[in-house]
């Protein structure tokens, strides 16, 4: 069988190391990072792509038909119209970081998964729960910031209703050969108001509600956000592709 053997494998199996006495030897000049920026004043990074601008839904469409999403804009924010039926971006997106504000109701409603439920799931299959889990139990992966039953978060960060909550969200798309065969599997890192709750935690396939996960081949898919019947509110939402 050949053998491979990474470069530093090789500098101690030749004794190389000891050889090195100049700092400047082990200086990686290219690639240069490019710069990035932030836009205007705001935090948002310069080559993000701005998925509502707090007046209107243009970046997205509705997940039944892909005509014009019919949830609520008002005041800056938009809100689930129950029953109109999930939303999914236009653009379709592969491994990305996304930033999203939201907001369950003031009044508490309901309990377990009844009580401020959305989500927003990645290429249309990989779903990080949202929920009202502020004094409010339900099945751990399940509950607020889990990748929905495939990983429990950490920890608990949930604000109480009608405070707003931040999601920063890294996705690391699966990756499919040739022959729709997962030769690489994808991952979530999820920090929930400024807290890390998944750890580069590996996606185990499609978010199911009964049954497990499928892992049948896809490109890239949009991003979407679930009605599940609750007024779950959104704003400041966007996406820098990786």
């Amino acid at each position: 069988m050949k053998k491979i053997f990474t470069f530093a494998a090789l500098v101690v199996a030749s004794g190389l190391h000891a050889q090195i006495t100049d700092p400047v030897a082990t200086e990686v000049w290219n690639p240069i990072p490019r710069v990035v920026g932030f836009q205007g004043n705001s935090p948002i990074p310069g080559d993000a792509i701005i998925l509502f601008n707090g007046t209107n839904l243009e970046q997205w469409v509705s997940d039944k038909d892909g005509g014009k999403a019919m949830w609520e804009v008002k005041d800056g924010i938009f809100t689930v119209k129950a029953g109109t039926g999930d939303i999914k971006t236009k653009q379709k997106f592969g491994s990305c970081q996304l930033h999203l504000e939201f907001r369950k109701p003031a009044v508490v409603e309901g309990n377990g998964q009844g009580r401020g439920n959305s989500g927003v799931f990645f290429q249309e299959k990989y779903e990080v729960q949202i929920l009202d889990n502020y004094n409010n139990s339900t099945y751990p992966n399940g509950q607020c910031a889990a990748v929905y039953k495939q990983h429990i978060p950490l920890v608990n960060a949930c604000k109480g209703p009608g405070e707003w909550q931040t999601y920063d969200i890294i996705f690391t798309a699966p990756v499919f050969n040739k022959d729709g065969v997962k030769v690489a599997s994808g991952f979530f890192t999820v920090i929930h108001n400024g807290i890390l709750v998944q750890n580069h935690v590996e996606i185990k396939g499609t978010t199911e509600y009964i049954g497990l996960p499928k892992n049948d081949a896809h490109g890239m898919g949009s991003i979407k956000l679930q009605d599940h019947g609750n007024p779950m509110s959104f704003r400041n939402v966007w996406v820098r592709e990786l």
